[in-house]
């Protein structure tokens, strides 16, 4: 089967060529289309991502505290639960059964909504990576922030938690490269993301090799950016000398 890239230079309700292949508003060709699916899944992975750093944080943060079995056990909790039930499950749940159960979340876009779902879904795996990050420091860290005086929260945030974040970078580089590909689930709830043009545009079109090459392509710029963006900051950030796995005792 020949290519036939001007597909995105068609009107989406005419299939007319248009010239430049940029529409209006009213009259979008299959590459506005596209462009703005772009956008809807660049939305939903960095609202998520953000939101499952923070919650990460903290629950990767509570898995640590000394003397604190009841946070800790909250914490296991948390990450077990939403590694344990499937992403496309969890996205249901938020979409018809929370707001079901909490009339208030009935008023909710289903943007919030699956950016609640997958942002606690990926948050599990940060405060896995948080925690590790943690414990990995030498032991005389954590006593020597106390030993001068700062609280038990102030030692996490200007010396546990500095380090950590440097420590476990790579790995949350990978789990936010991740993130970008759940975002797909998002088609299913009608959120007008890449996944859910590429379907409708194939059926429209009949064209999915064409459709499903320039998804793709869209898909692994967007992973590219963020892996590129996280490695700079991963090389600006690098501690000198410092060896993960290696604990003072």
């Amino acid at each position: 089967m020949a290519m036939d890239w001007q597909v995105f230079c068609r009107d989406t309700l005419t299939s007319d060529l248009v010239s430049g292949c940029l529409g209006t508003s009213r009259d979008p060709t299959y590459l506005n289309w596209i462009i703005g699916a772009w956008g809807w899944t660049a939305a939903v992975s960095l609202s998520a991502l953000l939101l499952a750093l923070a919650v990460g944080s903290v629950i990767g943060v509570l898995r640590t505290l000394p003397n604190n079995p009841g946070w800790a056990r909250f914490g296991n909790v948390w990450v077990e639960l939403f590694r344990g039930i499937p992403l496309l499950v969890q996205i249901f749940l938020w979409y018809h059964v929370a707001p079901a159960l909490f009339a208030p979340m009935k008023s909710l876009p289903s943007f919030v909504l699956v950016m609640l779902g997958l942002g606690f879904f990926t948050s599990a795996r940060f405060a896995e990576q948080v925690r590790s990050g943690i414990q990995s420091l030498p032991r005389g860290q954590r006593q020597a922030g106390l030993a001068l005086g700062l609280t038990q929260w102030q030692t996490y945030r200007y010396v546990l938690l500095p380090m950590a974040y440097r420590i476990v970078l790579p790995p949350l580089t990978s789990e936010s490269m991740n993130l970008i590909k759940n975002s797909a689930v998002a088609f299913a709830v009608s959120i007008p993301e890449l996944t859910q043009f590429a379907m409708q545009a194939t059926e429209e079109t009949s064209r999915p090799i064409e459709v499903y090459l320039a998804v793709t392509v869209l898909y692994i710029v967007t992973a590219g950016v963020v892996y590129l963006a996280l490695h700079w900051v991963e090389q600006r950030t690098r501690v000198p000398g410092f060896a993960v796995g290696k604990r003072e005792h």
